[in-house]
């Protein structure tokens, strides 16, 4: 039988003042099942609670009600109250009449009684049906997560460690120190931020009891206090920590320098690089971000920025080796390639995209490739035979050569090289250097076999005998038919064996007046061709301009030699006298529909029929595979006469014979080939040596454009410096032979000081260029390229979060010309000036011209205290950091006038006040009440236009230089932490504690907790005490033996569970999982160390399977049913 005791607490007058108690306690004295009444001025005082206790002995009380106020902070006190009188804590009911009567009714004596009085029966019926609930006991890992290395997760790491416990501390960035680390003095007592701060990061690095995880986040978070499971990512540094001496030598030959992230860009540092002296750990670090979008173009994804930077420094022979680790015919792509690079390349949005092709044309020029060494290379003992000496052929030779075994190449032209040998004309592409990259490769062992056609002798089938493996790169040779009458005129030469017989120096005869047919590069070279013959040519192409798929600059070199295009033109038939060539009969076309290519459809004009006297027609419309020679074995061909293979190996229909090149993709450019080449070489090392063919095709690369905001960047950031023009011949000295029917090279190529000028305009887009100069340097070999990330499973006991804060970006104020106007700086962009290791060793110099600023401007409160465009909190510590950077400014030069432009002063601190009246009364600041309106520039000066609110009037300075107190921000990624670590975060991103006032450091999950700006704005004495109190949580959880659940927590019915998942779905902290019953049925099962009582499972479930221990629907029936009784 239940016996329950009532206590109203009077709360002072805070409910006494507003309810009849006494009424209450009559009308609670007539409810059923209590069997003892009782009020007290303050019951959650000591002897309120004493009263209790004596009240449940000595009536023998078994439930209890309690009537009072704020039940979220006393019910965890008044549970402990009747357990001490021997009471199961959760038989007990709180009333909550302050909050839901007092407050609510406070004008209204008789409504706030009667409310009190229903409150009061419901608590009443509803701890009649209450049970006792007892706690699951679990043990718990005594190790802790600690959150972010600046000051506050410092000092929590500490001081864990000190009491004896282990810590993991995880640091995103390279080094420990946060925020601090990156100030010159702190107020109020100007002592110097790095002295205070870095003997507590040697001793974080010394502790044995801390385990530092730098250049590492969080990735996962599992499990529930004291047994958390978390995975962490070791971002890979490239550096061997346990290798590193620090010397700098690596750093020493590094061509790349970036702005510095910790000087706030204001100075610069190389790709390796130690964010500032002190840094713990002292090691370096090789900082890789994205994979430059020239190289993700480049179909053999060669290292351009890494040759790029070493042109730039002046490091010719290393460019040029970089340039051969990825390139096989350096000296071919420097001059024919369509450099997709350039395309990709971002420089192209802040003026022109770099000259990559010329700049590799420039390294190869510049190295003699007979003394390239040859390799130590472990032969095999396989044999590979190889149709076609073409880019793609040439390639895979190159690297199956590298890989240990015999090549042989069959050609079937007088000389290796394929379409680059004989389809492109020697101005582009001179033979000798074709030559030097060939050679080198028949140095490493391959062997050429020149006019030798596969299919007459030897024959394929042959091939396949005597080789391990045989690849299939012929190229594209046939040209496509013009498909018109009179096409097989005297006169007519199709464009690919037109530069065939006119580069392998046959007799070509051609007429005065020539017609190119096409609008590709073939077209373009066929052209240049008969103007160095002599010829007048004309180009007649059906589309427009625009719509010419050769390059803009061979289209432009050809209308300078006097070309003409003819364009919205398309033959319709060869007119012949005698069997030769007379003219060509042409129609206007114009531009319809997009066809299959994308590009406009040209459509026959009636009636615009012409006739274009020529005396030879060179169509070069393109080409195609020749595969004659695939019938024995019979090669599987496509229906569009490729060879089909597989598109993830290249592997034939034919086991053991691969393809690649051309005759896979019909034609495609040099680079193409090439990439292709690389691709079947590396399936035919692994068919050699017995290992599995690749059976999913790598997925293409490409290279993501940025977005405005990024462009807008780059564009601040660079200046507008235009691409370096190469020399190139006069047009009138082009058409003199040198040699028969060769011509002299267009394109005189880069001097050393235009390449390395070109070479420096790179934007070095992933920082390192992967140059590897560095590894040659380094003694210690603690370099390594190929690191990859590692992730680390830690289990946990609790975990500290000290994420810290970042400073708001300026440049929504417009008005402040943040980034336009190179003499506004912020805050902490002035810090890092004062400070002796800033990138002007302490020296404040004005960013635009080095010299000394004698007038400063502060502007407070940028992006605090805004709602429009910024926060509408205050950032607490601007008003201070503003008079100490004043104070700081007139110590480094007492000249110096300082202006502070300010809403109101904060300054709510010990000793805070007085030293802001420092700055002003003995340093001779002057505080300026009012806002700023706009900023511009006048001559050297930054003229501030505002006001001063005090006397009413406008205000204008002309100020060297201008500092913005910048709000201090959530930290990047604070929410998507929140999110994995379960805890609450505001609309600004900051954590939110469990009580702000009396559970500060604490979250609403237990077992995690918080320190310092990660909640709001913190100076660094808050900070500091906040990690300690942090820690002393932990402290507190690890003290225990083991840890006991709540267990008002949810419970699942498993005889009306349904199995729908559907309270797995709602539940925010992964409590529930699936079990599956011997049965056959899979039902819901609570983990009641994670669930926390939230009944998001039990509003979910449509079957009544789950319940909330504590909240059952019998027990909130009760409560319901008991207002009509």
């Amino acid at each position: 039988m239940a016996r329950v005791g009532v206590f109203i607490c009077h709360c002072g007058a805070n409910i006494g003042g507003t309810i009849n108690i006494e009424k209450v306690l009559e009308a609670a004295k007539k409810m059923p099942l209590v069997a003892f009444v009782d009020a007290n001025k303050y019951t959650c005082s000591e002897p309120g609670q004493l009263s209790v206790r004596d009240a449940i002995v000595k009536n023998r009380l078994n439930r209890v009600v309690i009537g009072n106020c704020s039940p979220r902070m006393h019910e965890n006190t008044f549970r402990k109250t009747v357990a001490q009188a021997g009471l199961n804590p959760y038989l007990l009911e709180i009333a909550n009449l302050r909050e839901h009567c007092s407050w609510v009714h406070g004008n209204n004596k008789d409504s706030a009684t009667d409310k009190a009085i229903e409150l009061v029966r419901m608590a009443v019926a509803k701890v009649g049906r209450d049970e006792a609930l007892f706690g699951k006991r679990f043990g718990l890992t005594k190790r802790a997560l600690v959150i972010g290395g600046g000051v506050a997760g410092i000092q929590a790491a500490l001081d864990i460690a000190n009491a004896g416990h282990e810590v993991v501390l995880v640091e995103r960035e390279p080094t420990i120190g946060g925020r601090m680390a990156q100030l010159d003095k702190t107020f109020p007592t100007l002592d110097c931020s790095a002295c205070i701060l870095t003997p507590k990061m040697v001793d974080v690095a010394q502790h044995p009891n801390i385990t530092l995880l730098s250049y590492a986040e969080v990735q996962e978070v599992k499990g529930f206090v004291g047994n958390f499971e978390v995975k962490i990512k070791q971002k890979a540094r490239y550096i061997d920590l346990k290798k590193c001496t620090a010397c700098g030598d690596c750093t020493k030959e590094c061509p790349v320098e970036v702005l510095s992230d910790f000087n706030m860009g204001l100075g610069k540092r190389k790709a390796v690089y130690i964010p500032f002296p002190q840094a713990v750990p002292n090691k370096y670090v090789i900082d890789k971000r994205e994979t430059p979008p020239c190289k993700t173009a480049c179909p053999i994804h060669m290292d351009v920025q890494g040759y790029l930077a070493l042109i730039a420094t002046g490091k010719f022979k290393e460019a040029y080796e970089l340039i051969r680790r990825t390139n096989t015919l350096p000296a071919v792509l420097g001059r024919v390639c369509f450099h997709p690079c350039e395309q990709a390349c971002k420089r192209g949005y802040v003026d022109q995209p770099l000259s990559i092709c010329s700049l590799k044309r420039f390294a190869s020029d510049q190295y003699d490739i007979t003394t390239l060494p040859i390799p130590e290379i472990t032969k095999t003992g396989k044999k590979v035979a190889i149709v076609g000496a073409g880019p793609a052929g040439l390639t895979a030779a190159h690297d199956l050569a590298l890989a240990g075994h015999d090549v042989t190449i069959f050609e079937a032209l007088p000389e290796p090289g394929g379409m680059v040998r004989v389809g492109i004309p020697e101005y582009r592409m001179p033979r000798p250097e074709l030559k030097k990259d060939i050679d080198y490769i028949q140095r490493l062992g391959v062997e050429i076999r020149t006019n030798a056609r596969v299919g007459e002798k030897p024959k394929l089938s042959e091939l396949q005998k005597l080789y391990d493996a045989v690849l299939m790169a012929s190229g594209a040779h046939n040209s496509l038919k013009l498909g018109v009458p009179g096409e097989e005129s005297q006169g007519v030469f199709h464009g690919i064996d037109f530069l065939r017989a006119v580069n392998l120096g046959q007799k070509v005869e051609i007429g005065q007046r020539v017609a190119v047919v096409g609008g590709g590069n073939t077209a373009i070279d066929a052209a240049r061709v008969a103007r160095r013959l002599g010829s007048t040519v004309t180009i007649v192409y059906r589309r427009g301009r625009d719509e010419m798929p050769a390059n803009d600059v061979e289209i432009e070199a050809a209308e300078a030699e006097g070309i003409q295009i003819m364009l919205l033109t398309a033959p319709t038939k060869v007119i012949a006298e005698g069997g030769k060539v007379k003219a060509m009969e042409c129609v206007k076309m114009r531009l319809g529909a997009p066809d299959a290519s994308g590009r406009p459809r040209p459509e026959t004009i009636p009636g615009s029929e012409f006739r274009l006297e020529v005396d030879t027609v060179i169509p070069a419309l393109g080409q195609a595979p020749n595969l004659s020679f695939a019938k024995d074995p019979e090669i599987a061909a496509t229906g569009r006469g490729t060879v089909k293979v597989d598109e993830a190996s290249l592997a034939t229909s034919v086991a053991g014979i691969f393809a690649c090149g051309d005759a896979v993709t019909g034609p495609l450019m040099v680079v193409d080939a090439m990439a292709s080449g690389r691709k079947a070489a590396a399936s035919i090392d692994l068919y050699l040596k017995g290992a599995p063919l690749p059976t999913t095709p790598e997925p293409k690369a490409e290279a993501k454009k940025p977005s405005d905001e990024e462009i807008e960047e780059l564009k601040e950031q660079h200046p507008v410096k235009p691409r370096v023009k190469m020399a190139e011949m006069p047009v009138d000295t082009r058409f003199k032979s040198t040699s028969g029917m060769n011509f002299p090279e267009v394109e005189l190529g880069f001097t050393p000081e235009q390449a390395m000028e070109e070479a420096k305009r790179c934007l070095a887009c992933g920082v390192c260029s992967e140059c590897r100069e560095c590894v040659k340097l380094c003694q210690a070999g603690a370099i390594n390229h190929d690191m990859k990330d590692e992730i680390l499973d830690y289990k946990i006991g609790s975990i500290v979060v000290a994420t810290g804060y970042k400073t708001s970006d300026p440049k929504a104020y417009g008005e402040y010309g943040y980034g336009r106007l190179p003499d506004v700086i912020t805050g902490l962009q002035m810090e890092r000036l004062m400070n002796a290791s800033g990138p002007t060793a302490g020296e404040v110099l004005r960013p635009s011209d080095g010299k000394h600023p004698h007038t400063v401007v502060f502007i407070s409160c940028v992006g605090s205290r805004d709602e429009l465009k910024g926060h509408s909190y205050c950032s607490k510590f601007c008003c201070m950091y503003m008079a100490k950077q004043a104070i700081m400014l007139k110590e480094h030069d007492p000249h110096v006038q300082c202006y502070i432009f300010y809403i109101d002063i904060r300054a709510g601190g010990k000793d805070f006040d007085e030293f802001s009246r420092r700055a002003q009364q003995e340093y001779g600041t002057l505080w300026l009440r009012g806002r700023v309106s706009k900023l511009y520039q006048d001559g050297d000066k930054v003229m501030v236009c505002g006001e001063d609110s005090l006397i009413g009037r406008p205000v204008e300075i002309a100020a060297d230089m201008v500092v913005l107190a910048t709000a201090a921000e959530a930290n990047d990624g604070a929410a998507e932490l929140a999110q994995t670590l379960k805890v609450s975060y505001d609309t600004n991103h900051f954590f939110i504690e469990a009580h702000p006032k009396l559970r500060p450091v604490e979250t609403q999950t237990d077992g995690i907790f918080l320190a310092g700006s990660c909640v709001g704005p913190r100076d660094i004495p808050e900070s500091v005490a906040q990690g300690s109190a942090a820690a002393a949580k932990v402290a507190g959880l690890f003290s225990q033996e083991f840890l006991t659940s709540d267990p008002m927590v949810s419970a699942i019915d498993q005889a009306k569970c349904s199995g729908c998942l559907m309270c797995q779905e709602v539940c925010p902290f992964s409590a529930i999982e699936s079990q599956k019953l011997r049965d056959g049925r899979t039902v819901s099962v609570v983990n009641e160390s994670l669930c926390k009582g939230c009944g998001l499972c039990v509003a979910a479930c449509r079957f009544g399977a789950a319940n909330l221990r504590g909240f059952t629907q019998q027990q909130l029936l009760a409560e319901v049913v008991s207002l009509w009784q």
